[in-house]
């Protein structure tokens, strides 16, 4: 019933969304199967760092918990949990980039993030 256009978007291209962001989610993703009640719902993703090579992907990003009692949960008894979330990230990674990926993930307080409308437009839940 709509009228006929040109397309938006090239032929090729499935997504509007960046690289950052695919490894951004392709992260909370993780963090969504590993840790269950507040945990997810309190972190964000954000990617400091994209540095694509020829054959290595590095990444660096820092994961944004609300409270200091979720960041020890987050990394884990000696780092175990970030480490076991980090290693399942990149293995995503690898193959959503189809190359080799190192993942470097720093867990960091920002309290009350979900509350503040500066910090939810810089993540892009409002406009």
């Amino acid at each position: 019933m709509l009228p006929e256009s040109p397309p938006y978007f090239d032929k090729d291209q499935y997504t509007d969304k960046n690289d950052r962001f695919f490894a951004s989610e392709i992260i909370r993703e993780k963090i969504f199967q590993r840790y269950k009640k507040e945990i997810p719902y309190s972190c964000e993703v954000v990617v400091n760092s994209f540095k694509e090579g020829d054959k290595l992907l590095k990444i660096q990003a820092d994961i944004l918990v609300e409270r200091d009692s979720q960041k020890g949960i987050v990394i884990g008894n000696k780092g175990t949990a970030l480490k076991n979330t980090g290693s399942a990230a990149r293995q995503d990674l690898e193959n959503h980039f189809g190359k080799q990926v190192y993942l470097e993930l720093f867990v960091k307080v920002k309290a009350n993030w979900r509350n503040e409308q500066k910090f939810l437009k810089e993540f892009g839940y409002e406009e």
